[in-house]
């Protein structure tokens, strides 16, 4: 099994960023910035880096809540204080922790057209926002709400950004998630169409998680996603 390790880089801003990091045991076919899930860097999220790296991509966690001395987020912790911790993120603080996780890859051997950046539930829609504002070689957004309505004060709504994407996006969405409805995702759709990169957006009707969930839709949700990074990470 791949191993994954954390690592700790000093920022401009005086604080420290915490990296989870899955490196492959062979030669590195390109890297990707995994952003995790509104409660943190979670079992599944270092599954996923660990996931990454095992078909060849040095995977790079960046941990979102360092400002704040957080990791992960206890399932005791009830929704009012998962709320609170991710309107605390904004684009300035999602974008510098993402800046560095590049820089980190780039210090690697990885070049520009050869990183990307994907993520789960909130890491979904920040990795639309990175793709929108960074020059990438390709993203995947996984089930990322605030489509219309942003996820935090400080990050804006994804139909906002959807149109500068600089990169191929895959956006991947199931029906099984009652807060993103078919006509939201849509509008997504639409959006994105008018960046004119590579877009393409799935929705299933049963849960997508790529870590979680084994069903044949997660699956197919997974290969979908790895299948992205071939075609345009080269």
């Amino acid at each position: 099994m791949t191993e994954i390790r954390t690592e700790t880089l000093p920022l401009t801003d005086g604080s420290e960023l915490r990296l989870t990091v899955g490196e492959p045991e062979s030669a590195v076919r390109g890297g990707l910035v995994v952003l995790h899930e509104a409660r943190g860097v979670t079992d599944a999220v270092r599954d996923m880096a660990r996931s990454l790296a095992a078909e060849g991509w040095l995977a790079v966690v960046p941990h979102l809540y360092h400002r704040d001395g957080a990791d992960e987020l206890d399932e005791s912790e009830g929704e009012e204080r998962l709320r609170d911790q991710v309107n605390r993120l904004s684009g300035e603080s999602v974008l510098a922790d993402t800046d560095a996780s590049f820089v980190w890859l780039s210090g690697r051997g990885v070049k520009d057209d050869q990183m990307g950046v994907v993520g789960y539930g909130l890491g979904g829609s920040v990795a639309m926002v990175v793709a929108a504002s960074r020059t990438l070689g390709a993203a995947v957004t996984i089930g990322g709400g605030g489509i219309l309505s942003p996820v935090s004060d400080g990050l804006p709504s994804l139909v906002h950004v959807a149109g500068e994407l600089t990169c191929p996006w895959l956006g991947i969405y199931t029906e099984a998630d009652p807060r993103i409805s078919a006509e939201e995702v849509e509008k997504l759709r639409e959006a994105a169409e008018r960046s004119e990169m590579a877009t393409n957006v799935v929705r299933y009707p049963e849960p997508v998680d790529p870590v979680l969930d084994r069903a044949r839709n997660a699956e197919d949700a997974w290969q979908r996603t790895l299948n992205w990074f071939d075609s345009h990470l080269r």
